[in-house]
């Protein structure tokens, strides 16, 4: 029997994928069909797959013309595949010419023609239009937003607002063709969605005002520091068809993404402790250190140490107790600790204290290690009692991060998903009220 192996990311199933198949399939008497998966794309730089990994899997199988699919996870794994699966022949479109000819010395290689006048990259071109993005909030952070915007196909980045009209101004002097609007109806005039890069107190109000003039909003971690507005904003959003989502750079890191399926499908087995901690040492002058403005260690970072605890654990924890560590009014240093039915979890944030900054999950069978800045992910290890089964991952993390959230909101107006699998609903109202059980004394104690 001739096995024959192709790979491929097959976003929106078309006519010249079903083409290639068929050809590959003639070249013998079994197909194999390895489907990128969305992490491996991510790390590749294919920020614009429309269609996730099941969906295309899906698409494959559909067609009849593939005897096995497999997914494709990593750099070098067509060499592991080509000698795991015993394939004769490796086949892919002529427009790789060359590029995999090192695998002659496994099996042949052969290049097949493509299919003129059709591609993924066209038909996303034709199916979707360019969503104009507005900012509102000029600080530091948004100054990140254009030059990762540039990198996700469909966004274009037209307007900006800040109350400090000053502080537009030299925003957009940095940025070709960026408009300083005047007040926030001016900017929902010329977008069709909004990034939010306020100061925490004020995201409430500008995410409502947003979804009132029916714009989608990406707004920056924390979102919101109370629990019942958090479930009231995300519930009138999917009332009128708009997407709300929480922009956690974290939470859509490849590397992140890879390490979360990787403990939930059992590897270290079922997970007993996690920790994470962050921390920085600021200038006292600032924003952090002051509580008019919601300052301090939690609010400022506790969006990302919870964001390891509850994909993991969940949000039903049986219960949190805070300490912390507070000077004129903010917490410079919190330690958390939940409790749930068969797991402790803890965190630990500073803005006055420095600490290691990483993350280990510990398991009944190893642990994973995530050196600090964990909440960066490139780089991680699993594990063991026997040193011989350790093993370590590496990343890419391309420019400041940003990119990954901006193309998982565009997928998810483009796909109408009201909740990202990268940070569920559920999971960023959980946030929201921790930061509302801190704000409110309970189950806390000073040291």
């Amino acid at each position: 029997m001739t096995k024959v192996i192709t790979y491929g990311t097959f976003d929106l199933l078309h006519q010249g994928h079903i083409n290639l198949l068929r050809r590959a399939k003639e070249l013998g008497d079994y197909l194999i069909v390895g489907v990128t998966n969305d992490n491996f794309d991510r790390d590749r730089g294919k920020l614009n797959v429309r269609n996730n990994v099941l969906e295309r899997v899906e698409a494959v199988k559909a067609t009849g013309l593939a005897d096995q699919i497999i997914i494709e996870d990593y750099v070098g794994q067509k060499i592991d595949d080509v000698q795991k699966y015993d394939v004769d022949i490796f086949a892919i479109g002529s427009d790789w010419e060359g590029k995999f000819d090192y695998l002659n010395e496994f099996c042949k290689v052969v290049y097949l023609p493509r299919t003129e006048g059709i591609s993924s990259t066209m038909l996303r071109a034709e199916s979707q239009d360019i969503v104009r993005v507005g900012i509102i909030g000029c600080g530091r952070v948004a100054r990140r937003f254009p030059s990762e915007a540039n990198i996700v196909n469909g966004v274009f980045v037209t307007s900006v607002y800040d109350i400090d009209k000053k502080k537009s101004q030299e925003f957009a002097k940095n940025f070709n063709d960026v408009q300083v609007c005047d007040n926030l109806q001016e900017l929902f005039s010329r977008v069709d969605a909004v990034y939010i890069a306020t100061p925490h107190l004020a995201h409430y109000e500008n995410i409502k005002a947003a979804l009132k003039a029916q714009k989608h909003v990406l707004c920056e971690t924390p979102m919101l520091l109370n629990g019942e507005q958090a479930k009231e904003l995300y519930r009138f959003a999917e009332s009128q068809g708009l997407i709300l989502m929480e922009a956690n750079k974290t939470a859509h890191c490849p590397a992140f993404n890879h390490l979360v399926v990787l403990i939930k499908s059992g590897v270290i087995g079922d997970v007993v402790d996690i920790e994470a901690s962050l921390s920085q040492l600021l200038d006292r002058t600032g924003r952090e250190f002051d509580p008019a403005q919601a300052g301090g260690a939690l609010f400022e970072q506790g969006s990302y140490p919870l964001l390891p605890i509850f994909k993991l654990m969940g949000i039903n924890y049986d219960e949190l107790t805070l300490y912390s560590r507070m000077e004129k009014g903010v917490d410079t240093y919190t330690r958390g600790v939940f409790r749930y039915p068969r797991a402790t979890c803890s965190f630990k944030v500073g803005l006055g204290v420095k600490t290691e900054g990483n993350l280990v999950i510990s398991g009944t069978k190893g642990y994973a290690y995530v050196p600090a800045p964990w909440w960066l992910t490139d780089y991680f290890e699993l594990r063991h009692e026997n040193q011989n089964e350790n093993k370590k991952f590496f990343y890419k993390w391309d420019g400041f991060g940003l990119r990954y959230e901006i193309q998982e909101f565009i997928s998810c107006i483009v796909n109408k998903r009201f909740s990202s699998a990268r940070l569920r609903r559920r999971e960023s109202i959980q946030m929201a009220f921790v930061m509302q059980q801190f704000n409110e004394r309970k189950n806390f104690f000073e040291i």
